[in-house]
C-alpha cells in the first residue's frame, strides 16, 4: 500500500463573533498493535478502522463573552506537545466544558486548551455515538477543541499541527492510541506507522457504504491499555499484514474478528452478535475497544439485532 501525505492548511480563523464548530466523524479501530514511545509524538498505534458520519461536533465560545486575547498565537512542534495537567487554577483558565449538555472533565481536551493558550472559554461537545464504547469520543472531542479553538481564538497554526496536538493530548490522557489521526483522515484509514503527522504514515481503503452498529455497553480503554499488550501487538501486526496484502473492506473485517480472538479481546455479548451476522452471511467485528459491534451493510438487521444505522465518513474532521 502506498503512503498518502497530503495535509491542508486550516481555513482563515474569522475573528468577529468567536464562535467555531468542528465535526470530526466517529473513529472505530477493527485491530491495531501499540507503539509507546517517550515523545507522545511518536506514540500511537499501527492498524485500521472506519471513519463513521455519526460523529462529534464541538462547539468553542469565549466563556461569559470574555475577550479574546491577543498573545500566545506562536505555533509550535509536535514533539514538544508534552503532558499537561490543566489543574493549576492560577495559571490555568476556568472552561466549562459539557458532553452531551453536562458538564465534564475531558483530560484531552483540557490538555489542547492549555496548549493552545485559550482564555476562558465553554466547549459543548455533542457525540451521535455511544460513550465508551468504542467510537473515539475522547480523541474526537480533542481534534474538535483543537480545530474550533483555533479557529475562535486566532490561533495561526496548521491543520497538520493542530492534529498533533490532539494526538499528544490523547496519549497523555492515556484514552486512546490512534483516533485522532485516524478520525482527521475519514474514510477507512489505514495506519502503517505510528504517531502523530509528522510521524505517522497512514493510507486508505478506497471504500463506502452502511454501517451499522450496536453497542452492549461500555469499555474502559485505559484500563485495556494498562494491561500487558504483547499479545495485542503480536495480533494486530498479523492483521495489518494481512489487510496490507488484500487491501479490501472485507478483508477488513476479516482481519478484525482474528485479531480479536487472537488478542482475546472478545466480550461474550459481542462474538454472539459477530457469530449471529456470519452465521446469515453478513460481514461483521467487534469495535476496538468497546462492546460495540459494527456491520456491514444490513448485516446486523438481517441477524434480528434493531441496530444504528450510518455510512463511512470520507471526508474527515472539519470546520463548519
Amino acid at each position: 500500500m502506498s503512503e498518502d501525505t497530503t495535509e491542508t492548511a486550516v481555513d482563515d480563523p474569522s475573528s468577529d463573533g468567536c464562535k467555531a464548530r468542528a465535526v470530526v466523524p466517529a473513529h472505530v479501530t477493527a485491530f491495531f498493535a501499540p507503539a509507546r514511545a517517550d515523545d507522545p509524538a511518536e506514540s500511537g498505534a499501527t492498524g485500521a478502522g472506519l471513519a463513521l458520519t455519526d460523529g462529534i461536533e464541538t462547539v468553542v465560545t469565549p466563556r461569559d463573552g470574555r475577550p479574546t486575547p491577543e498573545s500566545n498565537n506562536e505555533s509550535m512542534s509536535g514533539s514538544d506537545a508534552e503532558s499537561m495537567s490543566g489543574s493549576d487554577a492560577e495559571s490555568t483558565p476556568s472552561h466549562r466544558i459539557t458532553l452531551n449538555g453536562d458538564p465534564v472533565s475531558i483530560d484531552a481536551v483540557e490538555r489542547v486548551l492549555a496548549r493552545l493558550a485559550v482564555p476562558a472559554a465553554t466547549v459543548r461537545v455533542t457525540t451521535h455515538v455511544p460513550v465508551a464504547a468504542g467510537f473515539g469520543v475522547s480523541g474526537g472531542a480533542a481534534l474538535g477543541a483543537a480545530l474550533a479553538a483555533a479557529d475562535c481564538f486566532d490561533r495561526a497554526w496548521t491543520r497538520r499541527e493542530l492534529i498533533a496536538v490532539a494526538h499528544a493530548a490523547e496519549i497523555a490522557a492515556g484514552t486512546g492510541l490512534g483516533d485522532v489521526v485516524a478520525a482527521a483522515r475519514g474514510g477507512v484509514p489505514v495506519r502503517l506507522a505510528a504517531g502523530d503527522p509528522n510521524h505517522a504514515r497512514l493510507d486508505r481503503l478506497p471504500a463506502r457504504g452502511r454501517i451499522e452498529y450496536v453497542a452492549f455497553g461500555e469499555l474502559s480503554t485505559a484500563t485495556v491499555l494498562a494491561d500487558d499488550t504483547q499479545a495485542v501487538t503480536t495480533a494486530g501486526t498479523a492483521a495489518l499484514d494481512r489487510l496490507r496484502a488484500t487491501p479490501t473492506l472485507e478483508e477488513l473485517f476479516a482481519a478484525a474478528r482474528e485479531f480479536a480472538t487472537a488478542a482475546d479481546l472478545f466480550v461474550p455479548e459481542a462474538r454472539d452478535a459477530v457469530d449471529a451476522v456470519q452465521a446469515t452471511g453478513g460481514d461483521a467485528a467487534m469495535a476496538m475497544l468497546g462492546r460495540t459491534v459494527i456491520a456491514r451493510g444490513t448485516g446486523l438487521s438481517d441477524a434480528g439485532y434493531d441496530p444504528s444505522v450510518t455510512r463511512i465518513d470520507p471526508a474527515g474532521a472539519r470546520l463548519e
